[in-house]
């Protein structure tokens, strides 16, 4: 906790149904305030209201925000985000004659006897399957194909999606490949470019892949949300 005794500290949680906030005063006082996460007649967002409401800031007036030391928050809006299907649309590249291996998974049967199964929906929306191969030395057995690769992620942009997701094979150790392509897909301009040796270096293609897609595809929801609650705060230029 910070010594700083002449400003606020905010701790928030912002669920699917009520935002809990507890302030802690410049003096040390500790203050709580409780509100609907969701109540567009009366305030955009539930955090920033909350931190009005302690501060008593009215609401046409700027958050004094000179006067908050730290704000630490947990919310939901990923989950929510996830639960309901509404992340950014997002594109799957994977090694060629991998395309359905998240799909595959590990093929759990929770029940075993169940004709009907039932397939969870898959994140992406669309899949890119390039021409490239370590092996688990890391010795390449196919070279990266720059062209194909670079020309059918360019049609998935021009498409409308923003959101990239990169697993290829071994590239938890050997990930030479998927640099190659982080590079091409930040040159085509994707904003959202998860790569699974970042995201979630584990040896196991299909949990890493699984990481790495949801990443892809919430990230953004979670980015423009802090961005929009900073906004708020006067803290963004």
């Amino acid at each position: 906790m910070s010594e700083n005794s002449g400003q606020w500290q905010f701790w928030i949680d912002r669920g699917g149904t009520f935002t809990d906030i507890v302030g802690r005063r410049s003096d040390g006082e500790l203050v709580s305030h409780k509100l609907l996460s969701e109540n567009p007649a009366h305030y955009q967002d539930a955090a920033v209201q909350g931190i009005r409401a302690l501060l008593n800031i009215e609401p046409e007036e700027a958050i004094p925000h000179q006067q908050i030391d730290a704000i630490k928050m947990g919310t939901t809006v990923a989950t929510n985000a996830l639960l309901e299907r509404k992340g950014e649309r997002t594109l799957f590249v994977t090694t060629k004659g991998f395309a359905d291996a998240l799909r595959i998974a590990y093929q759990n049967r929770p029940k075993l006897f169940s004709l009907h199964i039932i397939l969870p929906e898959l994140l992406y929306e669309r899949v890119i399957e390039v021409e490239e191969r370590f092996d688990a030395k890391g010795n390449v057995l196919v070279a990266l194909n720059e062209g194909i690769a670079r020309e059918e992620m360019q049609s998935a942009y021009d498409s409308g999606i923003r959101s990239i997701a990169i697993t290829l094979m071994h590239a938890y150790r050997y990930h030479k490949h998927e640099d190659r392509l982080q590079e091409i897909a930040e040159d085509i301009g994707f904003t959202q470019i998860s790569v699974s040796h970042d995201v979630s270096p584990l040896m196991k293609l299909v949990s890493r892949g699984d990481t790495t897609v949801v990443d892809a595809y919430l990230s953004p929801i979670l980015r423009r949300y802090v961005d929009q609650f900073a906004s708020a705060l006067g803290l963004t230029e």
